[in-house]
């Protein structure tokens, strides 16, 4: 009897395919089939692929998973620039706090499109957002095709009481889950999650319990740890670090990612290792600002769950995450003096499996049966291959020389949401000119301030 035809609405082939599995394995003459769902029905070579009525989509260069940033704050897309040459907390609380107590929710939609174009256009198809205006930033999401764990941000620092309490933030997103569970949409465009903003911006006392609320219904609860010197000095003298204030209050346990974690002893990185705390390693933010370069190498070492993140596009002003791949592989390589602390599929792990595995989404980050089709196109007709028959060759072009200026096209769940280089749901051109509206409008009001 010959095999079952699969259930698959759409097949995508290419000459190579990275799957950014386990070992890294290349697959020449590639297949990729989605099923009515939005998911990856079969993935390897064309010799192996079973028998489809699918349409089929000969595609010339290179296919891999969609990459994951690990943090970001995208709807400040409007406020990028500002305050650029400032440390963090000078930064933070002199130009940034002053300029998004201006924000509506409208805003906020406009930062967030126009950034989740943005990423697409890369090949970054999920992102880890910590931000506002909830519902503005999920209809972003869904408008622009993209993907995102959605973290509402929850804080206690003056003038964000415009906003609630933290206790109400903290219910908002309890509710939300409640109600609607962690994924609401059946395409799994959005999760939710909790997004405490730090040690620095709550009370002990808060911590602990979203700790407890994101435990209690197995969401992800996403913090800034660590990332300067300056602004948590009175948590470390009284507490001696904040993973180990973290640690004492009970908020860690279930799914933490603890975002940049720039300064971390020893200790520190124990802490993380006992309670399987992932980090957001974001080098281009830590090193705009200075915050200092983390431990990247002791912490993979030490078995941390590591993902790459962009932060938000007002702290490094370009969301490329290839940028970020190789930012991270250089520091690696010169901290520890080692060209080889680093390989170039080491580093674009960092941007799609090991991302998706630190964010706890095995639905994500790899080309394979079951996930998600997120998949990204590169074209490899570029100078920046030259030998792209040879599997070490084709890798390291793709990560030191291509990245996103190759990316052509972009799927979500199934859905091409990029074609040629230009994103198909939503107008880019449109929501660039929104950005610029909503950035001339608050330029003009903090100058007359």
């Amino acid at each position: 009897m010959p095999p079952a035809v699969a259930p698959t609405v759409q097949r995508l082939t290419a000459p190579v395919a990275l799957s950014c599995a386990p070992g890294f394995p290349i697959v020449r003459d590639a297949v990729l089939d989605v099923d009515t769902t939005g998911r990856i029905a079969f993935f390897g070579r064309a010799v192996d692929a079973p028998p489809s009525d699918a349409t089929v989509r000969p595609l010339p260069g290179l296919l891999m998973p969609g990459m994951v940033n690990t943090h970001c704050h995208t709807p400040m897309s409007v406020l990028r620039g500002m305050g650029g040459d400032l440390p963090l907390m000078p930064w933070l609380t002199g130009v940034m706090w002053p300029a998004e107590a201006l924000l509506t929710e409208q805003d906020a939609y406009a930062g967030m499109l126009a950034g989740c174009l943005d990423l697409l256009r890369t090949g970054c198809t999920t992102s880890v957002e910590m931000y506002f205006f909830t519902d503005a930033i999920a209809d972003a999401v869904r408008a622009a095709g993209s993907r995102a764990v959605l973290t509402p941000g929850i804080i206690a620092a003056p003038g964000w009481d415009r906003l609630g309490t933290w206790e109400q933030m903290r219910d908002d997103v309890s509710a939300r889950i409640d109600a609607h569970g962690l994924v609401p949409d059946a395409d799994g465009r959005i999760e939710f999650g909790y997004g405490p903003h730090s040690a620095y911006t709550l009370p002990a006392e808060a911590l602990a319990s979203v700790g407890e609320h994101a435990r209690a219904r197995g969401a992800l609860l996403h913090t800034h740890v660590a990332e300067s010197l300056g602004e948590d000095a009175h948590l470390r003298d009284a507490h001696g670090s904040v993973p180990a204030l973290l640690e004492q209050t009970g908020t860690l346990g279930g799914r933490v990612l603890a975002a940049h974690s720039v300064h971390l002893s020893d200790a520190d990185v124990d802490v993380f290792t006992r309670h399987a705390v992932a980090v957001a390693h974001c080098p281009g933010s830590n090193s705009k600002l200075a915050a200092g370069t983390a431990r990247l190498l002791d912490l993979r070492r030490a078995g941390v769950r590591v993902g790459l993140g962009t932060d938000g596009p007002a702290s490094c002003d370009d969301m490329d995450m290839w940028q970020q791949a190789r930012l991270a592989g250089l520091l690696a390589r010169v901290g520890a003096d080692d060209a080889a602390a680093l390989t170039a599929a080491d580093v674009l792990l960092l941007a799609t499996a090991d991302a998706a595995h630190a964010i706890g989404r095995d639905d994500l980050g790899v080309l394979e049966a079951g996930r998600w089709a997120d998949v990204v196109h590169v074209d490899t007709d570029d100078i920046a291959f030259v030998a792209p028959d040879d599997d070490a060759q084709l890798v390291s072009n793709l990560v030191w020389a291509g990245g996103s200026r190759l990316v052509r096209d972009v799927w979500v769940s199934g859905e091409q949401v990029v074609e040629d280089g230009e994103p198909t749901r939503s107008d880019r051109r449109a929501a660039v000119s929104g950005v610029r509206a909503v950035s001339t409008r608050l330029r003009a009001a903090l100058a007359a301030a």
